[in-house]
């Protein structure tokens, strides 16, 4: 352990032990494991069960700091249930929907009582005896039922507590914080600001009127019984950033991570420069090892998930309407509700949403293209002696479109894979499948995304009734062009000829002449920005479909953030960003009520996520000795 964490945590090791001894400590102690680990089992899985504190430690019996005497941190929350938590976490998920996440989505609803604090792990226990001594003083003066008045900023968006009822709120977190300070010989400091229970905050200026629209659909009077809730966390990992992994990862080297899905890891962003592409490197919450892991085998995950429930004390001051007979989703120990249908509130909120969108963009890279998997003399290994294309692997195309010029051309205009076709279709039945009206298609003039645009038409079934239009302008930043020249790439007149549905009449706003080898990111900018607005005023205004563009990963953020009003990305961080965008990766802007403002919501489909399949030579691999 650093020096400086044997510092910050002497103290705990010095400390006597807390009196009595847990009932649930005794069978692990039976069981022969000694009692700093017992106790940091139990604390770290809630205190619930033997069972599960013998499961932590089997599956930390490699973590590197099991030994060291870190105690966890803890807070206070007082957190609603019945249908007010319900309406709440509707508007998690719609506001999430449509204004993306922002900084109030990491942690479930609640009221701050207590900031986190440390306690050892053998006095743990006295927090609940506190927590149940300070709520039976205060169950019969507790509010019957809290008022709610919403507040919002350009930053934060939330409702405040009626100051007769925070005063007591104050008073019980109070008196906590003194009861668990002298019993527990805990640092507790209690909230004494302003009591609120947050529904959005950082996120961006744009979004406030969206957010109050669907605030203003939460009535803050529904039924409501309030539970004051101990919660843990590691204190370690307090400023990572937390991940989800969605596949299991068995290690190819010593220095991996051995993940299984649905495993939650820790990840600081100050350290990934060590990490290779598209890895990166993280500590498991499961088992506390650390190492390197494929960055697109996780997602982000909320900071509360890694997060432990301990006990709550429950006040039991709920109206009679609200009735246990009443039928009321179940409720994960992080708040989340298990019913996920649709309340009224919601309802509403998406006619209002409907009432107000007039049109959707939604911009997607292309999908897999050949020489991605095959390298750049993907060509040479599928010609014979007397240059005519044959099929050399399942995953090349199963023919190549005419070309008037020498088929060399396809090297620097590659097609798609069979893969790259596939996935196309995959996403076009999705969207169908959600009801997404696609009104117009814009393309880059590359092949690839040409034939992206027409697979994702077909697998919507509107192949012949959508004509796509090829747009120059849309061709990605040329400075990342390996032949340092723009590509040749198929006329409009081949294209046709190659049976894909090309709107002929179609004038792009960028000649191919416009294009200019090595341009500056500027440049680059510039004319991203251009070709969106001439998307968006080509297109009607009383149009409600959606604009589907099909471009390259690097055009993802240069056309949404025009089109959003954000400033463009720094420069430094556009090729490392690019590298992260998988194929056919999508970005959905709406607009909104408002004529020309458009904000960026989450994509109408999921993502498609899929992994490496090697070439197989089953005679090297089967009969060789």
């Amino acid at each position: 352990m650093a020096l400086a964490e044997a510092q910050l945590y002497s103290k705990v090791s010095n400390k006597p032990r807390g009196r009595g001894t847990s009932a649930l400590l005794e069978p692990l102690l039976a069981k022969g494991f000694p009692a700093h680990l017992a106790q940091k089992a139990l604390v770290a899985t809630g205190q619930k069960t033997v069972e599960d504190a013998v499961k932590w430690l089997h599956s930390h019996c490699n973590d590197p700091s099991l030994d060291d005497p870190i105690p966890q941190e803890y807070a206070l929350y007082l957190c609603p249930r019945g249908r007010l938590h319900s309406r709440l976490q509707d508007f998690w998920r719609e506001s999430k929907r449509q204004c993306g996440k922002n900084r109030a989505h990491e942690v479930f609803p609640h009221i701050t009582l207590c900031d986190f604090f440390t306690c050892e792990d053998q006095k743990v226990e006295l927090l609940y005896e506190v927590l149940k001594k300070v709520g039976d003083s205060f169950a019969q003066i507790f509010p019957p039922s809290i008022f709610l008045t919403l507040h919002a900023s350009p930053s934060y968006l939330g409702f405040f507590i009626d100051d007769s009822q925070a005063n007591i709120l104050k008073d019980f977190a109070v008196a906590f914080s003194t009861e668990a300070s002298a019993l527990a010989d805990c640092h507790v400091k209690p909230s004494l600001k302003q009591f609120h229970l947050t529904l959005a905050h950082r996120f961006y200026p744009h979004h406030q009127k969206t957010l109050e629209q669907l605030a203003k659909c939460i009535n803050p009077g529904e039924p409501c019984q309030w539970v004051a809730a101990l919660y843990s966390r590691d204190m370690r990992f307090v400023h990572y950033q937390t991940l989800r992994a969605l596949f299991q990862y068995k290690p190819q080297n010593i220095d991996e991570l051995m993940i299984n899905a649905g495993d939650l890891i820790y990840m600081d962003p100050r350290q990934q420069s060590e990490a290779g592409e598209g890895w990166v490197i993280g500590t498991s919450h499961r088992t506390g090892c650390r190492g390197f892991l494929p960055e697109n085998y996780t997602e982000r995950a909320l900071e509360s998930d890694t997060w432990v429930k301990h006990r709550e004390y429950v006040f039991d001051t709920a109206p009679r309407s609200f009735t246990k007979t009443e039928k009321e989703p179940n409720v994960k120990p992080n708040g989340e509700a298990h019913n996920l249908s649709m309340s009224r509130s919601v309802t509403n909120v998406l006619s209002l949403q409907n009432a107000a969108l007039r049109r959707g963009v939604l911009v997607m890279s292309h999908g897999e293209r050949v020489d991605q998997v095959f390298g750049k003399s993907w060509l040479q290994q599928c010609l014979s002696a007397d240059g005519k294309y044959y099929r050399a692997d399942l995953n090349f195309p199963s023919s190549l479109p005419r070309q008037k010029d020498s088929m060399k051309q396809f090297e620097c205009d590659p097609p798609l894979s069979c893969c790259g076709i596939f996935q196309s279709r995959l996403i076009g039945e999705a969207l169908l499948e959600q009801e997404v009206t696609v009104s117009s298609v814009y393309s880059s003039p590359a092949l690839r995304c040409v034939q992206t645009a027409q697979h994702v038409l077909q697998g919507l079934k509107l192949n012949q009734k959508v004509r796509i239009r090829v747009e120059p302008g849309l061709f990605e930043w040329t400075k990342w062009e390996a032949s340092r020249a723009i590509p040749k790439f198929m006329t409009v007149a081949e294209l046709v000829e190659a049976s894909y549905d090309i709107d002929t009449s179609y004038r792009g706003n960028f000649p191919l002449s416009s294009l200019v080898p090595l341009e500056s990111y500027e440049d680059y900018v510039s004319r991203s920005s251009a070709v969106i607005k001439h998307i968006i005023s080509a297109c009607p205004c009383k149009g409600r479909g959606v604009i589907l563009i099909v471009g390259h990963g690097s055009s993802l953020a240069p056309l949404t953030r025009a089109l959003t009003g954000l400033p463009s990305r720094d420069s430094r961080d556009f090729a490392q960003m690019v590298q992260k965008i998988p194929a056919l990766g999508m970005c959905f802007c709406e607009e909104q009520k408002e004529e020309n403002k458009w904000q960026m919501v989450n994509p109408p489909v999921k993502t498609l996520t899929h992994g490496a399949n090697a070439a197989f030579n089953w005679r090297n691999t089967i009969m060789e000795d």
